[in-house]
Protein backbone atom coordinates (compact mmCIF):
# COMPACT_ATOMS: atom_id res chain seq x y z
CA UNK A 1 0.00 0.00 0.00
CA UNK A 2 1.34 3.30 -1.00
CA UNK A 3 0.87 6.04 1.72
CA UNK A 4 3.16 8.81 0.28
CA UNK A 5 4.84 9.83 -3.22
CA UNK A 6 8.01 11.64 -2.81
CA UNK A 7 9.35 12.84 -6.18
CA UNK A 8 12.53 13.91 -7.91
CA UNK A 9 12.39 16.96 -10.04
CA UNK A 10 14.67 17.27 -13.08
CA UNK A 11 13.79 14.06 -15.36
CA UNK A 12 10.79 13.07 -13.64
CA UNK A 13 8.11 15.90 -13.42
CA UNK A 14 10.14 18.30 -15.68
CA UNK A 15 12.75 18.13 -18.71
CA UNK A 16 16.27 17.78 -17.92
CA UNK A 17 17.02 20.39 -20.63
CA UNK A 18 15.15 23.12 -19.15
CA UNK A 19 17.08 23.59 -15.82
CA UNK A 20 20.17 22.94 -18.21
CA UNK A 21 19.60 25.32 -20.98
CA UNK A 22 17.42 27.63 -19.18
CA UNK A 23 18.19 27.98 -15.26
CA UNK A 24 21.59 26.64 -15.14
CA UNK A 25 23.00 29.21 -17.48
CA UNK A 26 20.66 32.12 -16.57
CA UNK A 27 22.44 31.51 -13.02
CA UNK A 28 25.59 31.56 -14.09
CA UNK A 29 25.58 34.51 -16.28
CA UNK A 30 24.13 36.57 -13.03
CA UNK A 31 26.20 34.90 -10.25
CA UNK A 32 29.03 37.34 -10.26
CA UNK A 33 26.83 41.04 -10.18
CA UNK A 34 24.27 38.87 -7.60
CA UNK A 35 27.29 38.20 -5.42
CA UNK A 36 28.71 42.04 -5.47
CA UNK A 37 25.12 43.61 -5.27
CA UNK A 38 23.85 41.41 -2.81
CA UNK A 39 26.81 39.29 -0.26
CA UNK A 40 26.86 41.24 2.52
CA UNK A 41 23.26 40.27 2.99
CA UNK A 42 23.17 37.55 5.84
CA UNK A 43 20.74 34.78 3.64
CA UNK A 44 23.74 35.60 1.06
CA UNK A 45 26.75 35.51 3.08
CA UNK A 46 26.17 32.23 5.33
CA UNK A 47 26.52 30.28 2.30
CA UNK A 48 29.54 32.50 0.60
CA UNK A 49 31.61 32.26 3.87
CA UNK A 50 30.64 28.37 3.53
CA UNK A 51 32.54 28.41 0.43
CA UNK A 52 35.55 30.53 1.43
CA UNK A 53 35.78 28.03 4.50
CA UNK A 54 35.94 25.24 2.20
CA UNK A 55 38.00 26.07 -0.25
CA UNK A 56 40.41 28.66 1.23
CA UNK A 57 38.85 31.47 -1.17
CA UNK A 58 39.96 34.44 0.28
CA UNK A 59 37.54 36.82 -1.05
CA UNK A 60 34.26 37.18 -2.82
CA UNK A 61 35.92 37.57 -6.48
CA UNK A 62 38.06 33.93 -5.75
CA UNK A 63 34.21 32.35 -4.27
CA UNK A 64 32.83 33.77 -7.61
CA UNK A 65 35.75 31.71 -9.79
CA UNK A 66 34.78 28.20 -7.58
CA UNK A 67 30.95 28.70 -7.92
CA UNK A 68 31.63 29.09 -11.65
CA UNK A 69 33.73 26.10 -11.81
CA UNK A 70 31.19 24.01 -9.08
CA UNK A 71 28.79 25.31 -12.03
CA UNK A 72 30.64 23.76 -14.96
CA UNK A 73 30.99 20.45 -13.18
CA UNK A 74 27.65 20.39 -12.18
CA UNK A 75 28.35 19.67 -8.63
CA UNK A 76 25.63 19.32 -5.82
CA UNK A 77 26.93 21.20 -3.10
CA UNK A 78 24.53 22.76 -1.19
CA UNK A 79 25.75 26.16 -1.14
CA UNK A 80 26.03 27.02 -4.75
CA UNK A 81 21.87 25.60 -4.91
CA UNK A 82 21.10 27.68 -2.69
CA UNK A 83 22.88 30.75 -4.23
CA UNK A 84 21.46 29.59 -7.78
CA UNK A 85 17.66 29.52 -6.05
CA UNK A 86 18.03 33.16 -4.66
CA UNK A 87 19.27 33.88 -8.50
CA UNK A 88 16.57 32.28 -9.97
CA UNK A 89 14.04 33.66 -7.63
CA UNK A 90 14.63 36.82 -9.33
CA UNK A 91 14.56 35.41 -12.84
CA UNK A 92 10.91 34.26 -12.15
CA UNK A 93 9.54 37.24 -10.46
CA UNK A 94 11.24 39.10 -13.51
CA UNK A 95 9.14 36.61 -15.81
CA UNK A 96 11.98 35.77 -17.64
CA UNK A 97 11.05 32.24 -17.79
CA UNK A 98 8.28 29.77 -16.50
CA UNK A 99 9.01 25.98 -15.37
CA UNK A 100 8.12 23.47 -17.69
CA UNK A 101 5.84 20.35 -16.43
CA UNK A 102 4.86 17.38 -18.16
CA UNK A 103 1.38 17.45 -18.33
CA UNK A 104 1.24 13.87 -17.21
CA UNK A 105 2.75 14.88 -14.16
CA UNK A 106 0.99 17.92 -13.53
CA UNK A 107 -2.36 16.07 -13.59
CA UNK A 108 -1.29 13.00 -11.95
CA UNK A 109 0.03 14.71 -9.12
CA UNK A 110 -3.16 17.04 -8.90
CA UNK A 111 -5.46 13.84 -8.78
CA UNK A 112 -3.02 12.37 -6.05
CA UNK A 113 -3.64 15.02 -4.13
CA UNK A 114 -7.25 14.68 -4.21
CA UNK A 115 -7.11 10.55 -3.52
CA UNK A 116 -5.44 12.35 -0.32
CA UNK A 117 -2.21 10.81 -1.07
CA UNK A 118 0.56 13.04 0.68
CA UNK A 119 3.04 14.30 -1.82
CA UNK A 120 6.95 15.24 -1.33
CA UNK A 121 9.60 16.48 -3.27
CA UNK A 122 13.03 15.85 -2.94
CA UNK A 123 15.65 17.32 -5.07
CA UNK A 124 19.67 18.81 -5.46
CA UNK A 125 18.17 22.04 -5.89
CA UNK A 126 17.11 23.72 -2.49
CA UNK A 127 13.73 23.72 -1.17
CA UNK A 128 13.44 27.84 -2.02
CA UNK A 129 14.54 26.88 -5.74
CA UNK A 130 11.72 23.54 -5.96
CA UNK A 131 9.35 26.01 -4.63
CA UNK A 132 9.83 28.29 -7.43
CA UNK A 133 10.05 25.87 -9.77
CA UNK A 134 6.37 24.58 -9.27
CA UNK A 135 5.23 27.50 -8.14
CA UNK A 136 6.01 29.44 -11.91
CA UNK A 137 5.43 26.79 -13.63
CA UNK A 138 3.49 26.64 -17.40
CA UNK A 139 0.68 24.51 -15.28
CA UNK A 140 0.12 27.24 -12.82
CA UNK A 141 0.84 27.16 -8.97
CA UNK A 142 1.33 23.67 -7.66
CA UNK A 143 2.90 24.45 -4.39
CA UNK A 144 -0.24 23.77 -2.45
CA UNK A 145 0.06 20.27 -3.97
CA UNK A 146 2.84 19.41 -1.55
CA UNK A 147 3.46 18.44 1.89
CA UNK A 148 7.28 18.54 2.21
CA UNK A 149 10.32 19.83 0.74
CA UNK A 150 13.66 17.95 1.04
CA UNK A 151 16.83 18.93 -0.70
CA UNK A 152 20.62 17.65 -0.10
CA UNK A 153 20.52 19.35 3.48
CA UNK A 154 19.18 16.03 4.79
CA UNK A 155 21.49 14.43 2.86
CA UNK A 156 22.77 13.36 -1.07
CA UNK A 157 20.33 11.36 -3.25
CA UNK A 158 22.48 8.85 -3.26
CA UNK A 159 22.98 7.78 -0.09
CA UNK A 160 20.21 5.34 1.26
CA UNK A 161 20.52 7.56 4.58
CA UNK A 162 18.90 10.75 3.47
CA UNK A 163 15.60 8.49 2.70
CA UNK A 164 15.73 7.19 5.87
CA UNK A 165 15.96 10.61 7.21
CA UNK A 166 12.64 11.62 4.99
CA UNK A 167 10.97 8.91 5.76
CA UNK A 168 11.06 9.76 9.72
CA UNK A 169 10.56 12.69 9.09
CA UNK A 170 7.58 12.16 6.97
CA UNK A 171 6.65 10.02 9.90
CA UNK A 172 5.57 6.96 7.41
CA UNK A 173 7.33 3.87 7.31
CA UNK A 174 10.19 3.54 4.23
CA UNK A 175 7.92 0.55 2.61
CA UNK A 176 4.33 2.56 2.14
CA UNK A 177 6.44 5.20 0.31
CA UNK A 178 7.02 5.28 -3.21
CA UNK A 179 10.15 7.57 -5.10
CA UNK A 180 10.08 8.71 -8.31
CA UNK A 181 13.14 9.61 -10.30
CA UNK A 182 14.94 9.19 -13.61
CA UNK A 183 17.99 8.54 -11.93
CA UNK A 184 18.69 4.82 -11.03
CA UNK A 185 21.60 5.44 -8.35
CA UNK A 186 18.55 7.54 -6.48
CA UNK A 187 16.42 4.56 -6.78
CA UNK A 188 19.12 2.22 -5.59
CA UNK A 189 19.69 4.43 -2.50
CA UNK A 190 15.93 4.87 -1.95
CA UNK A 191 14.78 0.87 -2.33
CA UNK A 192 18.19 0.03 0.07
CA UNK A 193 16.18 2.25 2.86
CA UNK A 194 13.00 0.41 2.35
CA UNK A 195 10.89 2.65 -0.09
CA UNK A 196 9.17 1.31 -3.10
CA UNK A 197 10.51 2.84 -6.39
CA UNK A 198 9.49 3.74 -9.73
CA UNK A 199 12.46 4.87 -12.96
CA UNK A 200 11.01 7.50 -15.07
CA UNK A 201 12.13 6.77 -18.63
CA UNK A 202 10.92 9.22 -20.61
CA UNK A 203 11.79 9.88 -24.13
CA UNK A 204 12.19 13.20 -24.45
CA UNK A 205 14.80 12.78 -21.58
CA UNK A 206 16.22 9.34 -22.62
CA UNK A 207 16.07 8.28 -26.00
CA UNK A 208 17.61 4.79 -25.50
CA UNK A 209 14.98 3.07 -23.42
CA UNK A 210 16.19 1.36 -19.34
CA UNK A 211 14.88 -2.14 -18.87
CA UNK A 212 16.63 -4.99 -17.15
CA UNK A 213 20.19 -4.17 -15.96
CA UNK A 214 20.23 -0.80 -17.25
CA UNK A 215 17.26 -0.27 -14.70
CA UNK A 216 18.97 -2.48 -12.26
CA UNK A 217 15.40 -4.06 -11.91
CA UNK A 218 13.39 -0.67 -10.97
CA UNK A 219 10.11 -0.64 -12.22
CA UNK A 220 9.88 1.60 -15.64
CA UNK A 221 7.26 3.75 -16.93
CA UNK A 222 7.72 6.49 -19.29
CA UNK A 223 4.79 8.97 -17.99
CA UNK A 224 2.82 9.39 -14.70
CA UNK A 225 0.05 7.88 -16.77
CA UNK A 226 1.65 4.52 -16.05
CA UNK A 227 1.62 5.13 -12.35
CA UNK A 228 -1.09 3.26 -10.42
CA UNK A 229 -0.70 4.94 -6.38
Amino acid sequence: MIRAILTDIEGTVGSISFVREVLFPYARAALPTFVREHGQESGVRRWLDQVASETGAGNDEAIITVLQQWTDEDRKHTALKALQGLIWQDGYRQNAYKAPIYADAATALRQWRQEDIPLYVYSSGSVPAQKLFFGHSDAGDLTSLFCGWFDTEVGGKREAASYTRIATDIGIPAPEILFLSDVVEELDAARDAGMRTMLLDRRADYPQPRHGNAANDHATVESFDWIKA
